[in-house]
């Protein structure tokens, strides 16, 4: 049997529905646990897995014990092999180090793994560009390129690897950054590395790109459209990025970049809220939101502002969402959808379609969202 590697990091992005922005350090990790955070990781590999069970009776999954891979492929009905055992108590990067080196020694054709920027990281200084790799998203911040645009994405794109599809192998940057940084608003970014992928951009996100200071007169514009545009005595969720801060920057407002904020009457109500806080605000009361797609990636909702998941968005109707963007950033789309990607299926569907999207002031351009299915 042909054999591909799997690495799970079973904490990527417990962080994000609770507003921390990330999981790196035990620590953080505790307060994700003590605020009531879940893992999301082994669901989204398990949507990965699942595509490759056409070749189930061809290929044999290597795996460490429990909860970096064994579980969720015997879930997922695919051959197994486990050739690693953690130590008791938390999973590091150390075990997947060392279930790299193992991958290696046992000569797989492919790595498959799930996590965000700091388990791409982690696979870089095990492997390399020795083994071709392909990443399953589940972290709460993800600028590499080696990530499919969604777990169906990255899985699909392994089957037709592993199928015979004349792919090109490219080296993809591994980027991360520093995330107590992020959590003070501020993006340190950088290039660590190096991975080979199976290049199909179908599947593949692009490297997550930051508006650029030209951008700052049509931001400006955008945010006097959506202030003239709010109603009285209504709350209005703001979501995170550049182009939605100069709204509570015009309003006077404190404000936080990469966080979630309320407003109601033009005044702050809550500043950088997790998922339960939204709900504690909001409660059965009507809402708007305001967000703008995700530099390079094009999601609204899923990355990057997980404390917009679906328990939020169920509350919301399709025609209570804005969507401001600068026609710059939207270029960058071409002619990919923007995406949402909640692991609700329901809340997905219901908030698809076509928006029209703020790109100045009285002016718009209509784009089509998605949950990427159309491609997997």
């Amino acid at each position: 049997m042909r054999k591909i590697g799997l690495v799970i990091n079973p904490i990527a992005g417990m962080g994000g529905r609770v507003g921390l922005k990330g999981t790196d350090g035990i620590e953080v990790l505790k307060k994700a646990r003590e605020l009531g955070s879940i893992p999301e990781a082994p669901l989204k590999a398990k949507k990965a897995l699942e595509k490759l069970l056409p070749l189930k009776d061809s290929i044999s999954v290597l795996v460490s014990e429990g909860q970096m891979g064994e579980e969720e492929v015997k879930e997922v009905g695919l051959n197994y092999e486990v050739v690693y055992k953690p130590e008791p108590g938390e999973t590091s990067n150390a075990d997947t180090t060392e279930l790299c080196k193992i991958f290696e020694k046992e000569n797989v054709e492919l790595i498959l793994f799930v996590g965000g920027d700091g388990t791409a990281r982690d696979i870089f200084n095990a492997i390399e560009t020795r083994i071709p790799a392909i990443g399953v998203p589940a972290g709460v911040k993800i600028h590499s390129p080696v990530y499919g645009n969604t777990p169906e994405s990255a899985g699909q794109l392994a089957y037709e690897y592993l199928d015979g599809a004349q792919l090109t192998l490219k080296d993809e940057e591994v980027v991360d950054l520093d995330e107590d940084a992020f959590r003070e608003d501020r993006v340190e970014v950088r290039v660590y590395g190096y991975l080979k992928v199976p290049y199909n951009e179908i599947y593949l996100q692009n490297m997550k790109s930051q508006s650029p200071q030209s951008d700052e007169h049509a931001q400006e514009s955008i945010a006097l459209d959506v202030i003239d545009d709010m109603q009285d005595d209504l709350f209005y969720i703001i979501g995170s990025g550049t182009t939605t801060m100069y709204i509570m920057k015009e309003l006077g407002l404190d404000y936080t970049i990469l966080g979630v904020d309320i407003i109601k009457n033009k005044k702050l109500v809550a500043k950088d809220v997790n998922e339960q806080q939204i709900l504690d605000i909001i409660g059965d009361e009507p809402f708007k939101l305001i967000v703008t797609p995700m530099g390079g990636q094009g999601y609204i909702f899923g990355r990057g502002n997980q404390q917009l998941s679906s328990r939020v968005l169920n509350k919301v109707d399709k025609k209570d969402v804005t969507i401001v963007s600068t026609a710059g950033k939207l270029a960058t789309l071409q002619d990919r959808d923007m995406l949402i990607y909640t692991l609700d299926d329901k809340c997905d569907e219901k908030l698809s379609g076509y928006y029209r999207v703020v790109i100045g002031y009285g002016r718009y351009m209509v784009h089509r969202a998605s949950n990427g299915s159309a491609s997997n």
